[in-house]
């Protein structure tokens, strides 16, 4: 039988666990613990003697005091060290929630990321917290929102529905973006959002047969990719933002688990989920660590 000073001592340890438990997932693993996540892999279609070093950024969710202008300075820093040919953002530069302290405004956060430097460039896409967060571009239903104007000040070119052809050692690879697939909220309580993606448009402006990496943010539209796309990376989905056991009970995604996090490989066709920098709805980690890709092709 329990007495009652052991029953004391378990609502105590229960308390004092669920507290640091607590205090790891808020203040320690989000903002102590962000590391560079390396994937290595020769996808479909991928030449032989390309050898290709993306860094990918995704959900930075700008915010104080989670993810001030410092914060992502010291983030471009990391992107920056790991030598990569290309950068690609892959959109939310906003803030996802309202606990916080204090914005950080698209001219302070696109500022930061005018340090990101690679050989072939820096790339982005947008999020649906970029254009959710404009409301003169939901009220239109169009573009260009705050987000992409802020971007390309600071000399990031914003690919929506678009492609852009780069090239090392003579070999050429296509990098397309598509716009975001929950752009627009719904009308209506009970709709749906509304997607500006168009993935066979975008596609279609590929000119030759050089392998493609797609940037879409959410990584629904993976079930879609046919497989002239050798590589798919999105965001959006944080892992969950709390992961246990290869298993998060909270997902953004139509899909849930199934492309939650990491490298997926249905029928030869490969996506890569980002885990994210930042937080969307609450201000908790656990178990997805934040983290910058890098991933070596070829």
């Amino acid at each position: 039988m329990i007495t009652r000073r052991g029953f004391l001592r378990f609502i105590g340890g229960s308390f004092l666990t669920a507290a640091a438990l607590g205090a790891y997932a808020v203040g320690i693993e989000p903002m102590l613990l962000t590391h560079v996540k390396r994937y290595a892999l020769a996808p479909p279609h991928w030449p032989d003697g390309l050898k290709l070093r993306v860094v990918a950024l995704a959900d930075i969710h700008a915010c104080r005091p989670w993810m001030t202008p410092e914060r992502i300075a010291s983030l471009v820093e990391d992107a920056n060290a790991l030598q990569p040919d290309l950068i690609v953002l892959l959109g939310d530069y906003i803030a996802g929630m309202p606990l916080v302290t204090g914005p950080v405004t698209p001219s302070q956060w696109a500022s930061a990321l005018s340090g990101l430097k690679a050989p072939l460039g820096v790339l982005s896409i947008l999020g649906n917290h970029d254009w959710w967060s404009d409301g003169f571009a939901q009220r239109a239903g169009a573009g260009p929102i705050i987000a992409r104007k802020a971007l390309e000040k600071a000399g990031i070119p914003v690919l929506e529905n678009d492609v852009v052809r780069l090239e090392k050692d003579g070999y050429g690879v296509w990098i397309a973006g598509l716009a975001d697939q929950l752009a627009l909220l719904p009308a209506r309580r009970g709709d749906d959002c509304k997607g500006l993606d168009d993935l066979d448009g975008t596609l279609a402006k590929v000119g030759d047969s050089a392998p493609i990496i797609l940037l879409a943010h959410e990584p629904d539209i993976f079930p879609t990719v046919p497989s002239r796309v050798s590589l798919t990376l999105s965001g959006h989905t944080h892992g969950g933002q709390v992961r246990l056991f290869g298993y998060s009970p909270v997902v953004p995604s139509r899909f849930g688990n199934r492309y939650a996090y990491g490298h997926v490989v249905e029928n030869d066709r490969n996506l890569i989920v980002s885990g994210g920098l930042g937080f969307s709805i609450m201000p908790v980690r656990f178990g997805v660590r934040p983290e910058v890709l890098q991933i070596d092709l070829g």
